[in-house]
């Protein structure tokens, strides 16, 4: 049996810019980022999120695509990653994401394992998504929906409130 306190979950979520940052369509998304990322410090199983030099990860490159964006953060489990995901003023922002990205046709998060203290990198994300979207949620990277405790290799349905995709 594995011991679930040696592990810690990552998760990575990119998204397509409908306009640059310092545009007046993406004002709104670009003034919550402080304040949603204080919330998220402050949570509750919160243990690491992804800075750039801006202090957030919007200047952060990801996929070497300019018009991309990245969240990239590390929880002590999906229950406490979902508890801020989908309440307050994130789900507020989230609600919203459609004014501000565009809709990806291919996989845009995953979550994976990772040992407790690691903090990963940019490149391990990208690798992590993209063997999500070359072969489905597997243990190495998987979705809030079909997930997978660390240290087995059999899915366990993921818990998220109806309507409410990971999606970008």
């Amino acid at each position: 049996m594995t011991d679930a306190a040696a592990y810690e979950l990552a998760q990575v979520n990119i998204a397509r810019l409908k306009a640059p940052l310092d545009s007046p369509q993406l004002k709104d998304f670009v003034d919550g980022l402080d304040p949603v990322n204080a919330v998220a410090d402050a949570a509750d199983g919160f243990v690491w999120r992804l800075e750039g030099d801006s202090g957030n990860a919007t200047d952060v490159p990801v996929l070497g695509d300019s018009w991309l964006i990245v969240n990239m953060s590390v929880w002590r489990d999906a229950n406490a990653l979902t508890a801020f995901m989908y309440q307050g003023q994130h789900r507020e922002l989230m609600a919203r994401r459609r004014e501000w990205f565009e809709k990806l046709s291919e996989a845009v998060s995953t979550l994976w394992w990772v040992p407790a203290g690691h903090r990963p990198t940019v490149a391990e994300a990208e690798a992590r998504l993209l063997h999500l979207r070359t072969h489905g949620p597997t243990p190495y990277a998987f979705t809030l929906r079909t997930s997978f405790p660390p240290g087995t290799s059999e899915p366990v349905p993921g818990e998220v409130p109806e309507g409410l995709g990971c999606s970008v």
